[in-house]
């Protein structure tokens, strides 16, 4: 990791010009970022697929982002982005896709080769992970769910949306805290042309019928917060949840209360740790233009959560 706030990366590594032939550098940035599990992933990723790539890690707040991203050069192949800098990642991108455009969300930058730096393109691989977590849980490539419930409103309940989408829901429910603060979401939603139905979240109660009345459910809540909900499912479970799926976006701890009272009730779920593995295997594709080795990926993450004890 980067211990100077802003300074790219895996020069410490290997310093400019030391790369093998045809291998390439990556990072992820973000404030924190230190937690970030990226790493193992795409080392995982790099190793399997026998390139010599080199990933790093730096601590970058949005002020800080446009001065990073003008450091990079050929020998970078792209960035991974995480909170605070999905939005303002739109603004410093050379090209956003259509997908990060709509979502209003980039946490991919791929370094495009060109003159200089080369061309930087901003993409979601987000709404990739949600898509095939939720399609690993439903256990069939072909799964066409009905009906869906969002919990929460921030940055991740907009990719959310463009997965459900993709997956056939353009109409869904989102249960949210604050109604007030869900403007962004709103904006979001009528860019990519679905519909949603905002409701106030106001007691277990409401949000377990909600849960119980949809083939689908995703968590954007942060670690503990859906963990009342978790406890009415399991308290009131009828073991009727055949069929319905959920994905919680917090996997640490895991599982969660939410996907413990879920499956108690009879339901099928996807932890978080899945949309993050997803994800990644995409920004490895866009970023090495290879099939990313997802098994590799997989076992490498799952093994690094359980030293953490996730």
């Amino acid at each position: 990791m980067s211990s100077v706030p802003g300074v790219l990366p895996t020069y410490d590594r290997a310093p400019t010009g030391t790369l093998p032939a045809g291998a390439r550098r990556a990072a992820v940035l973000g404030k924190p970022v230190a937690h970030s599990l990226s790493p193992v992933l795409h080392d995982a990723a790099y190793a399997a697929l026998g390139i010599d790539w080199v990933y790093g890690v730096a601590e970058v707040d949005e002020a800080g982002l446009r001065g990073v991203v003008a450091a990079l050069d050929g020998e970078w192949a792209g960035l991974s982005l995480t909170m605070p800098l999905k939005h303002v990642a739109l603004e410093v991108a050379d090209v956003v896709d259509p997908l990060a455009q709509v979502v209003g969300a980039v946490n991919t930058l791929i370094v495009q080769p060109g003159p200089g730096r080369g061309l930087l393109v901003g993409a979601n691989t987000d709404v990739h992970g949600v898509v095939a977590a939720l399609r690993e849980a439903a256990g069939r490539a072909d799964w066409r769910p009905h009906g869906a419930v969002v919990l929460g409103g921030g940055a991740t309940a907009a990719s959310t949306l463009a997965a459900l989408a993709e997956l056939g829901i353009t109409s869904s429910l989102v249960l949210v805290r604050n109604p007030a603060r869900a403007g962004a979401l709103q904006r979001a939603a009528h860019r990519m042309g679905v519909d949603i139905t905002l409701r106030r979240w106001t007691s277990a109660e409401q949000a377990a019928d909600a849960v119980r009345a949809a083939d689908v459910t995703v968590s954007t809540l942060p670690a503990h917060a859906g963990d009342e909900l978790g406890d009415h499912l399991a308290a009131t479970a009828q073991g009727q949840g055949a069929g319905r799926v959920l994905l919680d976006v917090a996997y640490d701890p895991w599982p969660s209360r939410l996907a413990a009272g879920f499956t108690a009730d009879g339901g099928a779920v996807a932890p978080g740790w899945a949309m993050l593995l997803h994800q990644a295997a995409e920004q490895v594709r866009l970023m090495t233009g290879r099939p990313a080795p997802v098994e590799a990926m997989r076992t490498a993450l799952t093994d690094a959560l359980a030293r953490r004890g996730g």
